[in-house]
């Protein structure tokens, strides 16, 4: 078996998706294991304003409104968490995505005064840390505030990673990846695209380019700039398609290098 076929078996991508099926399966994934842990009432997804967060937090609200009437329990919710790294350049998208998502609740944390404290902890200690590093830090700080938030509200925190990030390992470990349940983890970009057309979203919400935006110094970097492939050639990948034999290498060189990313911890 080809490299191709293992990481497409591993990950789940199907190279054929209905778009009204896959909607209709996340939703009931997220309802089945809010059933089955009934201590469990809310879900919480992290809003960026890009396609992924824009994507499972709709799902989420769909699942929370399903259970309410089907449970006759008001008692679940959905949250939508905002995260800001001070003022963010596209807040307007992000207010699109609210508005498109209709939330429950929608809690609003800037993560800036906590990332920058702890740089300082590490200064007086000794330690500066790149702008690379400190762009990890946010991440981190994030997934700490989402589990805060879950804690207090007898939650799920909700990951909005997909298998086109998952295969370049483009996430941070311990940060964006650390979540309870991901309901969008096998399908591509594309296909989180086909998704939310069909769930009617704006369409400059879907066709927005994406960017994790995690740099101060080079702020607004689109990954597909970073990762040195575009998500369509990786989509076509993840899908079974032969691509051009250098998009290969690249995609299946950056998989092989993350693959700590993807594992538990070693132990004896």
């Amino acid at each position: 078996m080809s490299i191709q076929k293992k990481i497409i078996k591993l990950l789940g991508v199907k190279s054929i998706i209905k778009p009204e099926i896959e909607i209709i399966n996340c939703i009931d994934f997220l309802k089945k294991y809010l059933l089955h842990h009934r201590d469990l009432k809310s879900l919480i997804v992290a809003i960026s304003g890009g396609q992924d967060s824009t994507l499972t937090g709709k799902l989420s609200q769909i699942a929370i409104e399903e259970l309410r009437k089907e449970t006759k329990n008001n008692s679940y919710k959905f949250i939508a968490l905002r995260l800001p790294y001070g003022i963010q350049y596209d807040e307007k998208d992000c207010q699109d995505v609210v508005n498109f998502i209709c939330p429950d609740q929608v809690v609003n944390v800037n993560i800036k005064p906590a990332v920058l404290s702890s740089e300082e902890s590490l200064q007086k200690s000794g330690i500066f840390i790149s702008d690379y590093i400190r762009g990890n830090e946010k991440a981190r700080e994030r997934m700490k505030v989402l589990y805060s938030i879950a804690a207090v509200n007898c939650g799920l925190v909700v990951g909005t990673g997909h298998a086109a990030e998952n295969i370049t390992g483009f996430f941070t470990k311990y940060g964006d990846n650390a979540t309870d349940i991901n309901p969008i983890a096998k399908l591509n970009k594309r296909q989180g695209k086909f998704l939310l057309k069909k769930l009617n979203c704006p369409m400059h919400l879907y066709l927005k380019k994406p960017m994790a935006d995690l740099e101060d110094e080079n702020p607004q970097q689109e990954d597909e700039c970073i990762l040195g492939v575009t998500y369509d050639t990786i989509d076509s990948y993840l899908e079974g398609k032969k691509i051009d034999p250098i998009s290969q290498k690249i995609i299946e060189t950056m998989y092989l290098k993350t693959l700590h990313k993807r594992n538990l911890p070693i132990t004896q």
